[in-house]
């Protein structure tokens, strides 16, 4: 499983500090900041079973940082109906 983040994490030697405080007690959890992203996206996959979002927005707010889950969204690609046809 993997969960997308919005975050206020600016700064790279915070990201990197936070994979490293999240992966050691989230040890199924692999982790990656994209910080050039208007969202700060913190991605998190889980190994084995699924993200325990809550408890881990909760870390972070202990650590002094925000986070909330991004919600799946799939583009829309365009319509191909004909709203009239003519005989």
């Amino acid at each position: 499983m993997i969960e997308v983040f919005k975050t206020n994490v600016c700064d790279r030697c915070d990201a990197n500090m936070l994979i490293e405080q999240i992966q050691q007690s989230f040890f199924n959890y692999q982790v990656n900041f994209d910080l050039e992203d208007c969202d700060r996206i913190l991605r998190v996959k889980c190994i084995t079973g699924t993200i325990q979002s809550a408890l881990l927005i909760d870390f972070l707010k202990n650590l002094g940082f925000d986070a909330e889950v991004l919600p799946d969204e799939i583009p829309f690609a365009g319509r191909s109906s004909i709203d009239t046809i003519t005989l």
